[in-house]
């Protein structure tokens, strides 16, 4: 059907019913086979394509963009017409479009132009990449083809080398040549077998051919050549190579290396996975000489780390203490809140220290003191009536104390300097004014017994001139109260001073993070196990906590504050016994709070460790050198006095330590062979019957089992409960282990006049007394020309023909020596005296 047809208008011509024809169909029929032979004939219609419409028809895009260009003028809308009416012939009238169809309509074709340049773009990028592998293959295949035509260029020049060998051992065989030599020649296909003359035998180590060999064979030396595949297969792998940096080659790993304080070499070749061999090298290159299991030192492992390319590390044992004391420096501003001012009272022995702490807590402590004196640190808190508390540390006076007031400032924010005012400056007060200052600590100075009638308190603010302590009355800073402890006058303003000087200092601390703090005292109590007193600088220390103290740990069960009662929180500032340690820690140390047990195990056993190695370098540099060791041989061996001292508290035995070691000189010492807290025990009188030592005891007793065994094996035990006594007695024992001092007196002199011989006797001098007096039995000296010649004993004294005692000068008498008999005239006999005169320290 053409297309005049399709445009013709619609009629009813011949039929009943009006149909219109579907626009781009055809109509026609085929048959259709069914089974059994049956077949139907059916019409179909066949759809025409898009692309063949008349060139003459505008398209519905191209008629869309000529009505958008040109759009129709506005006018009233016509009636609506039948669609069954006829349109005039040769028009074609198109539907107008509303606005959201056209801007459909647009919107459609702006996206069919983007994709339009997208598709343009992509294909010519598409077209580009097709060219560049095409060329690449090309490149790829003339390669190939010169690589073949190379192959073939030397199978060609092989063959003919081959060709000229076998014509030349054809000659050398002397063979003519035959046909089959020549067809040979001339198709090398055909390799006709030769014989082969008889080889020698191969050597040892040389390959043993097997089988008969052609002179083609022993002629070919082709070399296997690598196919196209693998040499793209190469050219790609280089590629990839080239582009991305990777290699096949195995590369060498730079580690992180951890080295600790020391290691063997072997153990730092395994941490840089190196030979052992190459690290023994590098360290020859340093001109250090090592074996592989020797230890070198970490300074020495960084270097050849560094050396080696890899990164050091360096650790160190002493690393498991790092984060366990904060300090100030973390502390938040904002976090902090005042504490109590910590306050140490210092001074002279019998200066009133403990009475005047008695008087500001108004109870009686000196009564409990053995001997009027303090012998350990004591800490209390005092509530001030305007609410405001005061800790105070009393410390001991005696000279044998000075660790542990030196303790005390290092550890406080006030000094309280107690001066009596009819004693004045004395020397344990110059050496807490010495502790005060190297502590960098405020001193106040209390000057006490202010009652006493010969009291001169401007004398004692002149003493303190001497030591640049200058007091507010003569135009200084340091403030001095007068205060009487047993008339309780002047407290009120000492209490002033000292809350004074506190806000002075703006002393704040954090509550609410772990506690830190220091050891005041340690004691082994037989029903509570271990007491240890402490004192709470920063943070919050509450029961159940673990803490570590020194070389010890613990996890707490009780808190008793200074007043007997149980607490379960000790805040900043705050004194009390902790109940729960392991072992009494030294007095000083300091305590914190850990996060776990596993922690405590860990710092408390490296702490044991450096304890030990200390105690290992101590006894090694008391043993010296070789050569002290011969120097000392002959000489008189020093005297030691091996002493066991059990004490109360770990204050109080380490200032017993301190003060008999100081009594050592260069013949006898104390030799401390145990000290410790608690009672005496069976073990302790063990130790002393295998040591021969001395049993002291201060302010504890020995129990029945020990005293039973001291009684047993003879040992001494001395109780003591005064410090004075102990150090008195212990110097009364060196003392009597001195021995006596030496001291001759001279009698007189007799000058040789004649010698005698007398039967039964012997020779007899007969002398002169020329000087003093000579008594029998003296000690004496012949002399010859002024030399010694016999020292011996006076054994014999004659005046005339009668024993005498004595004879002095200016009387002749005969005198014979004790087994000696070779006497000269003018020998001169010198007779002296010798007297031991016992020493003391």
């Amino acid at each position: 059907m053409s297309d005049t047809d399709d445009k013709k208008p619609l009629t009813l011509s011949g039929r009943s019913k009006l149909e219109m024809k579907r626009p781009g169909t055809a109509a026609g029929q085929v048959r259709q086979s069914f089974s059994h032979g049956r077949s139907k004939t059916v019409t179909v219609e066949v759809k025409k394509k898009r692309g063949a419409a008349p060139a003459r028809t505008k398209s519905f895009a191209e008629a869309a963009a000529t009505e958008t260009a040109q759009p129709a003028p506005v006018a009233s809308p016509a009636p609506a017409q039948p669609s069954s009416a006829p349109a005039d012939k040769g028009r074609v009238v198109l539907k107008a479009l509303t606005d959201e169809e056209k801007a459909a309509r647009a919107k459609a074709l702006e996206g069919a132009k983007i994709a339009s340049v997208e598709a343009r773009k992509k294909a010519k990028e598409d077209a580009e990449r097709r060219a560049g592998e095409e060329v690449q293959l090309e490149r790829e295949r003339e390669e190939a083809e010169r690589r073949e035509a190379e192959e073939a260029e030397r199978k060609r020049v092989e063959e003919l080398a081959r060709k000229k060998a076998a014509e030349a051992a054809a000659v050398r065989l002397g063979e003519p040549e035959t046909d089959e030599d020549a067809s040979a020649r001339a198709k090398p296909s055909a390799r006709p077998e030769i014989k082969r003359p008889v080889a020698p035998r191969p050597r040892a180590g040389e390959r043993r051919r097997g089988g008969k060999m052609t002179l083609t064979q022993a002629l070919d030396d082709r070399e296997r050549t690598r196919s196209l595949a693998a040499v793209r297969r190469q050219r790609e792998r280089e590629k990839r190579q080239a582009r991305t940096g990777d290699s096949d080659a195995p590369k060498k790993v730079f580690r992180e290396v951890v080295i600790p304080d020391t290691l063997t070499v072997q153990d730092l070749a395994n941490r840089m996975t190196e030979r052992g061999v190459d690290v023994i090298k590098a360290l020859m290159k340093m001109g250090l000489m090592v074996a592989i299991n020797e230890t070198i030192d970490a300074d020495t492992a960084e270097l050849v780390v560094t050396e080696f390319g890899h990164r050091a590390k360096r650790v160190s044992k002493a690393d498991v203490e790092i984060g366990f004391r904060a300090g100030d420096s973390e502390e938040d501003e904002s976090l902090l809140v005042p504490r109590a001012p910590i306050v140490t009272v210092m001074g002279h022995v019998d200066h009133g220290k403990t009475s005047l702490l008695d008087a500001l807590r108004a109870t009686d402590v000196v009564a409990g003191e053995a001997g009027g004196i303090t012998q350990h640190i004591g800490a209390y808190q005092v509530t001030l009536p305007s609410g405001a508390k005061i800790t105070f540390l009393d410390t001991p006076g005696h000279e044998a104390f000075t660790s542990m007031r030196m303790r005390g400032a290092t550890v406080t924010d006030i000094v309280v300097l107690v001066v009596a005012a009819d004693d004045g400056i004395m020397p344990q007060t110059i050496e807490a004014i010495n502790h005060a200052k190297a502590a960098k600590t405020p001193i106040i100075v209390a000057i006490n017994k202010m009652d006493r009638p010969d009291a001169d308190a401007d004398r004692v603010r002149r003493d303190l001139l001497q030591q640049d302590l200058v007091v507010e009355e003569l135009g200084g800073e340091v403030l001095a109260v007068e205060v009487s402890a047993t008339k309780r006058t002047g407290l009120d303003k000492l209490e002033e001073a000292i809350v004074l000087q506190s806000e002075v200092l703006e002393l704040k601390a954090n509550p609410d993070r772990a506690a830190e703090g220091v050891v005041i005292e340690a004691k082994l109590d037989r029903g509570r196990g271990v007491v240890t007193t402490v004192l709470v600088q920063r943070g919050s220390l509450r029961v159940g906590d673990i803490v570590v103290a020194g070389a010890e740990w613990g996890k707490i069960r009780a808190l008793v504050d200074d007043h007997g009662r149980q607490i379960d929180v000790l805040r900043p500032g705050e004194p009390a016994e902790v109940l729960g340690l392991n072992a009494a820690p030294e007095a000083g140390d300091e305590f914190g709070v850990v996060e776990s047990e596993g922690r405590a195990r860990e710092i408390t056993g490296f702490r044991s460790g450096q304890a030990r190695e200390r105690g290992v370098a101590l006894a090694a540099t008391a043993r010296g050198s070789v050569e002290d060791m011969f120097s000392k041989i002959g000489d008189t061996e020093k005297s030691m006095l091996p002493i066991i001292i059990k004490a109360d508290v770990q204050g109080s035995l380490e200032a017993i330590r301190a003060s008999l070691e100081k009594m050592s000189t260069n013949e006898v010492a104390v030799s401390v062979v145990h000290g410790g807290v608690g009672a005496i025990n069976e073990s302790d009188v063990t130790l002393a019957a295998a040591s021969r030592a001395l049993i002291l005891g201060f302010n504890v007793r020995a129990n029945v089992q020990a005293r039973d065994r001291a009684k047993r094996d003879s040992l001494e035990i001395r109780y003591y409960s005064v410090i004075y006594n102990v150090v008195d007695d212990i110097k009364d024992l060196l003392s009597g282990m001195l021995k006596p001092a030496i001291k001759e007196t001279m009698l007189g002199q007799a000058r040789i006049k004649q010698v005698f011989a007398v039967s039964k006797v012997g020779k007899v001098a007969g002398c002169e007394v020329i000087e003093g007096v000579v008594r029998r039995g003296a000690r004496a000296r012949l002399l010859r020309d002024d030399v010694v010649v016999h020292e011996g004993v006076l054994a014999m004294l004659k005046h005339f023909k009668d024993d005498a005692r004595e004879v002095r000068a200016g009387s002749e008498c005969g005198i014979a020596l004790e087994n000696f008999h070779d006497y000269h005239e003018k020998d001169v006999i010198e007779a002296f005296e010798v007297e031991e005169i016992a020493r003391t320290l």
